[in-house]
């Protein structure tokens, strides 16, 4: 069977993205199929290859998927209209090879949304099977958000997002949240699955080679953060912690953020001007030297801005890093991943804008080694019982495999 499969943030573990697509599409080959991954260019990602454009696309073979990459570079730091053009043209191209192309099923993943299209168009123009994935869900989260505003552009998305759902032959959620707001919007739960971010437990191994950025020293607490620097992820709240660690003198506890982002500079100038030496940024890097950052972590830090639709409507890769690394989590804000820290013990999570309850959660963790050694054995215990990535994968193809006209 050749699956034709849309991901416009596609990247391989040689880049700093999530690489769940990439491990899907591996699993696929594995039993036999044929993959075409079509995506863009993704700041931070590293689709794997390395010739030139040609007429603004480029192709090759990576790691047994056929890789087709448009020259459409996206960053997290560009503005609206550049993020909604660049949309709308990876959409336009793909419904070309959507229409065109010999494929068997069309496979499509957000974020954006309209990375649907491609599949709408092949369902009923062409006939063929289409699957969507859904890892975020739009427009509710812009909206609650408040980064989009305009009621005219709430209502297209919604269109879009009911289109997508109703034209797919099936669904797949990546959280609780995401897999009840697609049934809410008229798919029937027979139609839906829930396949969730996975632990990458052959990267998070023993065998990484460990370091820490030069301004952490070995004798401190190190609590990191990975991921996107936007408005989503809240980061500001870090900056408070660090001014509450200042102020009760836990100078040994540093905060790193390694990622990249629309709001990283404005973050970097606000602890520059705050004089909080205890907050280190850093650039992103691949999953190999991460894993040996998290080897010398303590603590993984989930954090996100406090949005309500954000509790049960998100799959955040970081948090499955951290518990397939064996580190305990500390979350700030409720929701099913609160839920399982504290069901499993495996981290802390507390209420969300409060500080104070967040650094005495650090304070805890700093004071009680043994402690957090258990957690993380718990965190890793977790990963390894539910969230494999190669038995969530395996799980993952035969949804889309065994998908009915």
């Amino acid at each position: 069977m050749h699956i034709i499969y849309f991901h416009q943030h596609f990247s391989t573990p040689s880049g700093s993205a999530g690489i769940r697509s990439y491990e899907m599409a591996r699993i696929l080959i594995k039993k036999g199929h044929k993959v075409t991954m079509v995506c863009g260019s993704y700041d931070g990602g590293n689709t794997g290859l390395s010739n030139g454009f040609l007429r603004g696309k480029r192709s090759g073979l990576v790691d047994g998927i056929n890789v087709i990459e448009y020259d459409l570079s996206y960053s997290n730091s560009d503005g609206f209209i550049k993020r909604s053009l660049l949309f709308m043209t990876f959409a336009m191209k793909g419904i070309g090879l959507a229409l065109t192309q010999k494929y068997d099923v069309v496979f499509a993943t957000t974020t954006p949304l309209t990375v649907g299209i491609p599949g709408i168009f092949a369902r009923w123009l062409r006939g063929k099977k289409f699957v969507f994935e859904v890892r975020d869900l739009w427009p509710e989260l812009p909206r609650a958000m408040g980064v989009i505003t305009n009621p005219i552009i709430l209502k297209s998305m919604s269109a879009l997002e009911w289109l997508s759902y109703r034209s797919a032959h099936r669904c797949i959620g990546l959280s609780p949240g995401i897999v009840d707001g697609i049934n809410k919007r008229g798919v029937p739960k027979d139609k839906i699955k829930l396949i969730p971010n996975g632990c990458d437990l052959d990267i998070f191994n023993s065998d990484s080679q460990d370091w820490r950025p030069l301004e952490v020293k070995s004798g401190d607490f190190m609590a990191v953060f990975t991921g996107a620097h936007g408005m989503a992820n809240g980061l500001e709240a870090l900056l408070d912690v660090a001014v509450e660690l200042k102020h009760r003198r836990l100078n040994n506890i540093k905060i790193v953020l390694i990622g990249q982002g629309r709001l990283k500079p404005s973050l970097q100038s606000k602890a520059k001007d705050m004089n909080l030496d205890n907050v280190i940024f850093h650039d992103p890097v691949d999953k190999e030297k991460l894993s040996g950052l998290m080897k010398s972590a303590d603590l993984g830090l989930q954090i996100l801005a406090n949005v309500p639709a954000f509790y049960y409507g998100t799959s955040p890769n970081k948090f499955f890093d951290y518990i397939a690394a064996g580190l305990p989590v500390l979350n700030n804000y409720p929701g099913w991943l609160a839920e399982m820290i504290e069901d499993n013990k495996c981290g802390y999570s507390v209420k969300p804008e409060n500080p104070k309850l967040f650094v005495d959660a650090l304070e805890d963790a700093f004071n009680n080694k043994d402690k957090i050694e258990s957690m993380g054995e718990n965190a890793r215990a977790l990963a390894e019982r539910d969230f494999d990535r190669a038995h969530l994968a395996s799980n993952w193809a035969e949804w889309v495999l065994d998908v009915k006209q």
